[in-house]
């Protein structure tokens, strides 16, 4: 049986590698994607999410429109990184219009997509977690019935990308991020910030990535042209001293909900999200001496089988 697969993004080019490796698995089965701001504003990653199911001759895939502002927190996004459009700034003329989009709005699909199929249903979420957070406030019993939730997000070590202390889709909705972990209590997988830069994947295998004779490559090499050259500067770099590489952070909590036995090491821990500190603000807590008494616990994802997630990547742009 096919794994059910929901995908929650904000698509810029990280999400659009997720979603590729996604769809080239012939035992996933992708029952919706859910749209949220994050890197770009909602309507870019909206367009951009259509985009991608172009390329990938999959527009048969429902597409949810979800939240296009925090619960509390202002605006952001990471236009500097992922180009103004979420995508490198190399528009499509020829791309498919929002009228492909589903009338639903996107927490209500979830809830409705999980209630439909319960026990069964993985969702990765790669973006902010304001929808999950609107889904559970809407309906508070469906997490139970969800198989498992992987998280992009957080940090373990107070590394940030976006705050001295915070991982950028928790620091854009720290509302949202401690409202979900703290109701989710589904297995729940976290690939941290700190263990994506260790993740990171040689420039070397980029080339090879990227470099193959298919339409896939040719879309995805144009819209990460941008991205990795920033990746490249010797000032990212410093910041991802433990990755020689380019960082493709949501990729890896998609092809972990994929394919859990990708995962090779994890620890088991309660956590939440700082919401008060002025340095410290969406910062993810791990509560190690129990203080919280949190009866669920998450799994943060410290290694992966690094060929295996290149090959399913290799296998997504064929």
């Amino acid at each position: 049986m096919k794994k059910k697969l929901i995908l929650d993004v904000d698509t810029g080019v990280d999400d659009a590698q997720a979603i590729m490796v996604a769809l080239a698995d012939p035992n996933v089965e992708i029952l919706g994607i859910t749209c949220c701001h994050g890197n770009t504003p909602l309507e870019n990653v909206l367009k951009n999410t259509l985009r991608v199911l172009k390329v990938c001759n999959r527009l048969d895939i429902p597409v949810y429109r979800g939240s296009s502002t925090p619960i509390l927190a202002e605006k952001k996004n990471a236009g500097d990184y992922h180009g103004k459009d979420g995508l490198g700034e190399v528009p499509d003329p020829a791309a498919p219009g929002l009228e492909l989009l589903q009338k639903t709005k996107a927490a209500t699909a979830i809830i409705k997509i999980v209630n439909e199929n319960p026990g069964e249903v993985t969702l990765a979420a790669v973006a902010p977690l304001t929808n999950l957070a609107v889904a559970v406030q809407l309906d508070p019993s469906f997490p139970e019935k969800l198989k498992a939730l992987y998280i992009m997000g957080g940090n373990t070590e107070s590394r940030g990308n976006t705050t001295s202390c915070g991982e950028f889709n928790f620091v854009t909705d720290p509302e949202a991020a401690y409202i979900v972990l703290d109701r989710y209590t589904c297995p729940t997988y976290i690939a941290t910030w700190e263990f994506s830069c260790r993740s990171s994947l040689p420039w070397s295998f980029c080339d090879q990535y990227l470099s193959q004779k298919t339409k896939k490559a040719d879309f995805m090499k144009k819209i990460s042209q941008l991205s990795m050259k920033k990746a490249q500067s010797a000032d990212y770099q410093k910041e991802i001293t433990e990755g020689q590489g380019f960082n493709s952070c949501d990729t890896y909590a998609a092809a972990a909900a994929i394919n859990d036995k990708l995962i090779t090491a994890k620890e088991k821990v309660a956590v939440t999200v700082e919401l008060n500190g002025a340095h410290t603000r969406g910062m993810m807590v791990l509560d190690y001496l129990e203080q919280m008494k949190k009866k669920h616990k998450a799994f943060i994802i410290k290694k992966i089988d690094l060929e295996e997630f290149k090959r399913m990547l290799m296998n997504s742009l064929k």
